[in-house]
């Protein structure tokens, strides 16, 4: 990732701990206007997948309407959601997200909309591991879209050719790893700009960087999670068995990928058919294999936290109720998803936020990329579902912060600093962040 598209959040520069600020929650709409409310969906996805949902939506509702409204991109519509919260003009009611939901309750941008969304949460309409990220102060800011459940995609073909087994831990892929080596395969690929792989290591031992506790936010880089996580990272990066090939270039990342030099992917399912598109030697050759546990795990576990897993409802909003209401169609209804379908990729859109979505499941799976090990695939993605665990807190800071651990990670994969000493520089830098902004810190 970027940093550049990281750093999208111009200002949560003077916030109080998210559970105290006041961020408004719009209105009710008017029980006496005539003719069904129009809520307004900003996104920026393409319309051939939007306008077919908003139109069946349209047609099965009478009291409510979905208007689509298509923006550029992420930090397009981020810089535009602000620019409406501020001027209380024309504001959107349903907004695609690419930021953490804390972070803009932080700033004032988005309306608590707990008295709505809780019947439906109550219901088990969404799948537990979707909701934590769309809470901040333990009340709710947006509709949960879920999570791409996470698996390994590993070039089977490679893996057999050096008689390599499938790694079933991590400590498993560092020995997998060694033994490529010897033939100028690497494992894994750790992009000098992204940290991802640390981030999600940690939350699939179960922690966080951040908790609260009342009005105080409580930073550990160091804990016992942090450190294994670190760890393995460590033993990736010391015995040199990664490569480093930068996300920034797109098409020779895709083919570095597709060379056979680098053979197991820690991947989700929306990745899928962007690899059997793009890959041109290795088509048939790779295999889904689960996630890769800690050796002293007690309970299969993946990670569902995302950045982007809700569908944020604005401060402004004058049709909350509404708001939620269409919201939550567009991700639980079977009628929402099966309208997604695409005739050209034979694919839905992945419903991420529902307890079981098995009906859908064949449709992410491409067969040109997985050739014979297609049929296993099914399986895997089911598990990463079911075992996915949302552990991850942000903290009012988080933009700036991640921003921070992209330098120091840059640092640790060309073995500069230690993993280690990054994650001393992190406690200390997001402890004098806050309280540069005021916020009460412990840590």
């Amino acid at each position: 990732m970027n940093r550049k598209k990281v750093a999208v959040a111009s200002a949560t520069a003077v916030v109080l701990s998210v559970a105290l600020v006041a961020c408004g929650s719009g209105g009710d709409s008017d029980s006496t206007a005539k003719g069904p409310v129009t809520i307004k969906w900003w996104t920026w996805d393409e319309t051939k997948i939007t306008e077919p949902v908003a139109a069946k939506f349209n047609a099965t509702h009478t009291d409510v309407r979905i208007q689509v409204v298509k923006q550029a991109d992420g930090p397009g519509t981020m810089a535009n959601l602000r620019n409406a919260v501020a001027s209380g003009k024309d504001v959107p009611c349903l907004v695609k997200n690419n930021s953490e939901v804390p972070g803009l309750v932080g700033e004032g941008l988005l309306a608590d909309i707990t008295q709505y969304l809780d019947p439906y949460i109550k219901k088990n309409l969404f799948i537990d591991s979707a909701v934590p990220a769309i809470q901040a102060g333990g009340k709710d800011f947006a509709i949960p879209t879920g999570f791409n459940p996470s698996f390994m995609l590993i070039n089977r073909k490679v893996y057999d050719q050096y008689g390599v087994k499938p790694p079933k831990t991590w400590d498993d892929v560092i020995s997998a790893g060694k033994e490529l080596k010897k033939h100028g395969v690497y494992v894994m690929n750790l992009a000098g700009e992204d940290p991802s792989t640390l981030v999600n290591l940690v939350q699939q031992d179960g922690g966080s960087w951040y908790r609260q506790d009342g009005d105080t936010w409580k930073v550990d880089f160091l804990s016992p999670e942090s450190l294994k996580a670190g760890d393995i990272i460590q033993q990736l990066v010391d015995n040199g068995i990664v490569a480093n090939q930068t996300y920034m270039d797109r098409p020779a990342l895709i083919s570095y990928f597709d060379s056979g030099k680098m053979v197991s992917l820690p991947t989700q399912t929306w990745q899928l058919a962007n690899y059997e598109t793009n890959y041109k030697k290795s088509l048939g050759d790779w295999e889904t294999i689960d996630y890769p546990q800690f050796s002293d795990a007690t309970s299969f576990t993946t990670q569902a936290h995302n950045a982007n897993s809700g569908l944020l409802v604005p401060k402004g909003c004058a049709d909350l109720k509404e708001a939620t209401e269409a919201g939550v169609w567009l991700n639980t209804s079977k009628d929402s998803i099966d309208a997604s379908y695409q005739k050209d990729t034979k694919q839905y859109t992945w419903p991420g936020a529902i307890p079981d979505p098995s009906p859908w499941v064949d449709s992410a799976v491409p067969d040109k990329l997985l050739g014979t090990y297609k049929p296993e695939a099914r399986d895997v993605i089911l598990k990463a579902v079911k075992s996915a665990k949302d552990s991850w807190i942000v903290g009012p800071n988080y933009t700036s912060v991640f921003a921070e651990l992209q330098d120091q990670w840059a640092k640790v994969v060309t073995k500069k600093i230690t993993v280690r000493q990054a994650l001393e520089h992190m406690q200390t830098y997001t402890v004098a962040d806050l309280k540069s902004k005021h916020i009460n810190v412990e840590g």
